[in-house]
């Protein structure tokens, strides 16, 4: 009889270890999973789509700090395209230079006014000139603020006859602002001003 109790007793812990066993991995299963899921869930969070052109594209959420250096040489590239890409056509000098204007201080809007008063637009628009800019390269100091920097472009300006290529060097500071639809990068170029315009070679057409 005491060995029959001795069975049981022994039988109860085996299955008392089994399921001690059986429970400690259902935890530690359960602990794996729920980590799992967090980190799936952060690492979507981290992500979003968009959708250009018809073509679903992945973006990565970043802090602003990490894209600075890309966003402002993008947004001073931008400035410089505005600014110098002219054909002969009063509404779209006027076009291209308000947006420009919206991307720098009163250093723009006082080389833009010396250019017109000297005729500049009106000669382009008279002789039929189209003017395009090629940036060559965008240097950023993010180390000290406001940032400096300073661009090196190509500008053509294509007449009836010829193609004249000229070497285009400037320099300027970035604040940074409010982001909104005329400013999407929220810089503010600063004390901008031209160091080098001056002709490489003329191209008969």
């Amino acid at each position: 009889m005491f060995q029959q109790f001795r069975q049981i007793d022994s039988a109860f812990r085996l299955v008392r270890g089994f399921c001690a066993v059986v429970i400690l991995g259902c935890l530690l299963t359960c602990t794996y999973a729920l980590y799992k899921t967090a980190a799936v869930v952060k690492a979507g969070s981290d992500k979003m789509y968009i959708l250009a052109d018809g073509k679903v594209l992945e973006a990565h959420a970043g802090s602003r700090k990490d894209n600075i250096p890309v966003e402002a040489r993008d947004h001073i590239r931008t400035f410089h395209q505005y600014f110098f890409t002219l054909d002969p056509d009063d509404k779209m000098i006027q076009s291209n230079i308000g947006r420009a204007l919206y991307l720098a201080d009163g250093s723009a809007k006082t080389a833009y006014d010396n250019l017109k008063e000297n005729g500049y637009y009106s000669n382009l628009i008279s002789g039929n000139i189209s003017q395009s800019v090629t940036i060559d390269s965008i240097q950023v100091n993010i180390d000290a603020y406001p940032f400096y920097w300073r661009c090196y472009a190509t500008e053509t300006i294509t007449r009836t006859t010829s193609i004249l290529i000229r070497s285009l060097l400037t320099e300027g500071y970035l604040r940074e602002v409010a982001r909104s639809d005329n400013n999407p990068h929220g810089f503010l170029i600063e004390r901008w001003h031209t160091l080098e315009n001056r002709d490489i070679r003329t191209e008969s057409r």
